[in-house]
This record gives structure tokens, sequence and C-alpha cells, in this order.
């Protein structure tokens, strides 16, 4: 209560002066009231395939929770308003495939996922049940990204080929119960790298999904020597449910048949029977040869994923809003790339429709897009590039409620208008 307000009441002449001044503090009070959201999104083009809304909305959000999704929201009742008009507004986007902790080119998720809008990135196999409680406590714990875990087969994770062909370090039950210690930080359970013939390592890790009740995903050579063909790891050892990265590389998979360029029947008959097929970009494992043939063909990623990594991130540039441009530029459209993004990955990992969706009483993870027009550069990681027209670009990201990234200062007022400062003349 101001100060001068006191007075007057205590003041024994002061009846006038109360009727003047008590209608102004009730008119503060209820301005406050009012403002019942922290940040209002408005007018930007809202793509949330999980609730099937494709169209100029608001997006409102109160502490760490979406309040509401419509049109036309009071802008007086927000505390913070982002005019995003002519912008995209989506879920926050779920990376299902880095690296941020044990292997070498492992990065800080902080200082690569937002600002590309991913607000949940999974780290993929760095951690295995013997190194997991130091990876929660230096990289899960203090990042403002949200991390999920891919728990690796190999107990001490992924640390070069001696621990990863250790197949006496492949435990599936001590595996399992420590994703059953930790059901809210670990998704499921990465194989990689294995490089001995036969099935070992994949058959252990299956195992282990089965112990704990979570899918595996598969990053596995096919090489001669590797005893292991693609038809047969997706048709007889992974169960639906299970994922494949790397799905444009043909070391890991056969996708096309390297004679005539045409799809395999057997990726079909896998995706029918419910194996999953996610694009893991990474620095080596996504190939303009291989993508370009199997979209025109019709088999895009159900899921897309950077497989992000310190050299990743430099020459392919293979954050998400990089992977999204460049499915785009082979004809996806802007909405099914969101959709593989958001609602797929969600999916996948069993977290929907608590991510991956801008629902109301949903966590408050959005991403804001400009969808530019030009000439852009996309490359591989054969060091090729192709031309394409489309490029997206993110421009805030907003984790938890809180606004963590804003290149453009959506949600800062002018200088001038900040109250403290006069307008340059």
């Amino acid at each position: 209560m101001p100060t001068n307000l006191i007075v007057a009441l205590v003041h024994p002449r002061s009846t006038k002066r109360i009727a003047l001044i008590l209608p102004l503090v009730l008119l503060t009070a209820s301005v406050a009231a009012a403002q019942s959201y922290d940040i209002l999104l408005q007018g930007g083009h809202v793509i949330d395939p999980g609730n099937k809304i494709e169209q100029v909305m608001d997006v409102a959000i109160s502490g760490d929770r979406i309040a509401r999704v419509a049109a036309n929201l009071p802008p007086q009742q927000a505390k913070k308003v982002l005019n995003v008009k002519g912008l995209y507004v989506t879920p926050g986007l779920i990376d299902l495939h880095a690296h941020v902790y044990g292997y070498s080119g492992s990065v800080f998720p902080d200082d690569t996922a937002l600002l590309a809008g991913t607000t949940t990135v999974v780290d993929a196999g760095g951690a295995g049940w013997r190194s997991f409680d130091e990876f929660k406590k230096k990289i899960i714990d203090p990042s403002k990204t949200r991390v999920l875990v891919f728990l690796n087969i190999v107990g001490r994770g992924m640390i070069g080929p001696d621990a990863e062909d250790n197949v006496e370090d492949m435990d599936p039950v001590k595996t399992a119960a420590k994703i059953k210690e930790n059901p809210n930080h670990i998704v499921g359970i990465k194989v990689a790298h294995f490089g001995l013939p036969g099935w070992t390592a994949l058959e252990r890790a299956i195992e282990a999904g089965r112990l704990s009740g979570t899918p595996v995903i598969v990053d596995d050579k096919i090489f001669t020597n590797s005893g292991r063909t693609s038809r047969e790891k997706l048709l007889r050892v992974m169960r639906p449910g299970d994922l494949h990265t790397h799905v444009y590389n043909d070391r890991q998979l056969e996708v096309l048949d390297r004679f005539t360029g045409k799809l395999q029947p057997y990726m079909l008959e896998a995706r029918k029977r419910g194996v999953l097929f996610d694009l893991g970009h990474g620095g080596g494992s996504f190939l303009w040869p291989v993508a370009v043939r199997a979209m025109k063909q019709g088999f895009p990623p159900d899921t897309i994923s950077t497989d992000l990594h310190s050299s990743s991130i430099m020459i392919p540039q293979s954050d998400m809003a990089n992977c999204i441009s460049k499915l785009m530029n082979l004809g996806m459209k802007f909405q099914d790339a969101v959709e593989r993004s958001t609602v797929n990955p969600a999916r996948a990992i069993k977290r929907f429709p608590e991510l991956g969706t801008l629902g109301e009483g949903k966590v408050a993870d959005v991403a804001v897009f400009e969808l530019k027009t030009g000439v852009f550069a996309f490359k591989d990681a054969w060091s090729k590039k192709l031309l394409g027209t489309r490029k997206l670009e993110c421009v805030a990201t907003i984790r938890n409620g809180r606004l963590v990234v804003d290149l453009n200062g959506l949600g800062f007022p002018l200088w001038s208008q900040a109250g403290e400062y006069e307008a340059i003349p």
C-alpha cells in the first residue's frame, strides 16, 4: 500500500482523500490479478500434430505449464508478450540420438540443443549401468535441457572398442535393474559399434529391453565379416518398437539395393511389423545418394534425430533445425517433420503426451521458428552438398516455462520504452 494512502487513513480529516485514492489501489490490484499468464506467444502459426492444430493461434504459459492455446487471447492478461506473427510455434523438439556424455565427442546439451529449438535430448549410449550415476550428477542434473538416456548395454558405456567389444560387460540383468531404479531418466537401451561377429551385443540389449519393458535403439555394422545382415536384424532379431538409427547410411543398414538403387522389400516389411527407423544424421551417417533415393521411393524416417557431437555440429551441421530443413528439401512437409521431431519420438520412448505437444496442462516446452526462403547449401557426411530453397531457423526456445533462447529479442522491450531512458532524438 502506498505511503501517502497510509497517512490519509490515519489522519482524522482524511475522509475525502480516502475516497479519491482507494479506487486507484483497487484498479492496480485488479490489473495485477488479470495478469494470469507469465508468457503469451501471440499470433504465431501453431503446428501441434499431437493435438491436430495447424493454424494461427496464441499460446499462453503459466509457470511451467501450457495454460491455453486459443485464438485472440487478451495480451493484458500476460506479464510478457512475444509477438510471433509470421513465425511458426511448435512443441519443443525431441532429439532421440545425441551425445552429451561418455562419447569422445560429447557436447554439453545447453550449448547446442536449446539454440535449435530442442528442449529434450536423449543421450544414445554414452553411459552404461556402471557410469550412469556419474552421468546424472555431472550432466543431467545441472542441464536446463531435459536429458533422457538410452543406457548402453556395455556397463562402462561408449568409451571405445575395447569396452564396446567386451561381451563380459554386457549384463542384461544389471542394465535392466539400473533402468528400473531411474525410470524418470532412462528410457531404453543402446547397442552400438560392436566389432565382433554375430548377434551377442544386440541379443543382450534386447534381453535387457525385455526385462525392463523399454525399447532398444540399434547402431550395428553389417560389414561382410560381421556375420550380420540387415534383413535378419530387422525381421528376426529386433522387436516391434525397437529403433534402428542411421537409416540413411549403408554401413548400418542396406536400405537400398546397392546395384539397382531400389528400396529393399524387407525395409517395408520391417516397418509393417513395427520396427522404427531413426535419422541419426551425425558426422558419417547421412548420405545424399541414400536419402534422396529413399525419400523418392516413399521411405522417410519415423523419427528425426541429430547424432550430435563435436564433429557433426561443425561441417555437416546436424542440429535438429538443419536435419528438418534437409528432409523438407527432399519433399517432406513441414508439418510431417514436426510430427517426426515431437510426437513420434515421444511415443517411441513412452513419454507422450506429457512431451511432444502443446496440450493444456502439459509441460511448457516450446520452440519458435522462422522458415526462410532462398538458396541454401545443405551438406552430407561425404562432403557433398545439395542446394535447397527452404531453411528452418530457431529464433526462440521456452524450456519448462522459461524463455531460454531469444535470438531476436522478442521478449525484450525497446530500451526507450523501458522506463529508465529517454528516446534518442
